[in-house]
């Protein structure tokens, strides 16, 4: 009896083992998560897939759906202050020396912008004359002189300021003074540059400090 029961046990502890073998492990328990959220390298049954490395666990703080700080179900995180309206940004300085300048292009500048001067020269002379001979100074003028002078009565020797304040003779003396300014402009800013270069080989240039605000 007790041979038959030994067997028997025997028998059904094999049975068991095979069971057992063949049968799929059960999953451990589940850890409790770490501190930062993240899957912690650790060692699973096999056959039980392993999630990718920097998964969120479920219930960690931080995670979507878990109740700490920072998800769906916690409380909102306050943000930081926000800057003043106000503030004065950093400034950036520069400190920058002009050691040499291109004579060629002075000349260039100077050139172009003694042109326009001339150009407004001109300009603001004829509109000039045509107002005042507008309003009728020049004639008021005329006649002042004449009355002066007395030479009203005789015709031939009847002085005429137009004869020396005309159109064409202020005209003609303003493109005169317009192309001098043009040529002394020039040559002036071009020795000039010429005296700079001159200088900044002994002295080392203007030093120029530019700022720039972020």
């Amino acid at each position: 009896m007790s041979g038959a029961t030994g067997a028997g046990g025997a028998t059904g502890g094999l049975a068991g083992g095979q069971q057992a073998y063949g049968a799929p492990t059960p999953p451990p328990p589940p850890s409790t998560p770490p501190a930062g959220g993240f899957s912690q390298p650790t060692t699973y049954a096999k056959g039980q897939p392993t999630p990718p490395r920097g998964t969120r666990v479920p219930g960690a703080p931080g995670a979507p759906g878990s109740g700490g700080q920072g998800g769906a179900g916690g409380p909102a995180r306050r943000p930081g202050p926000a800057p003043a309206a106000g503030a004065p940004g950093r400034t950036r300085r520069a400190r920058l020396r002009v050691t040499k300048v291109d004579p060629w292009s002075v000349m260039k500048v100077s050139f172009l912008l003694s042109l326009a001067l001339g150009v407004i020269i001109i300009v603001a002379a004829a509109v000039l004359w045509m107002t005042l001979d507008g309003l009728g100074v020049f004639s008021s003028l005329t006649g002042t002189l004449k009355d002066v002078t007395g030479s009203g009565g005789d015709g031939s020797s009847a002085f005429n300021l137009m004869d020396y304040i005309g159109f064409g003779k202020v005209m003609l003396f303003t493109v005169l003074i317009a192309l001098v300014d043009i040529v002394l402009m020039t040559a002036l800013a071009t020795l000039a540059a010429f005296i700079y270069n001159s200088a900044a080989g002994f002295t080392g240039g203007v030093e120029l400090t530019l700022a720039e605000e972020d």
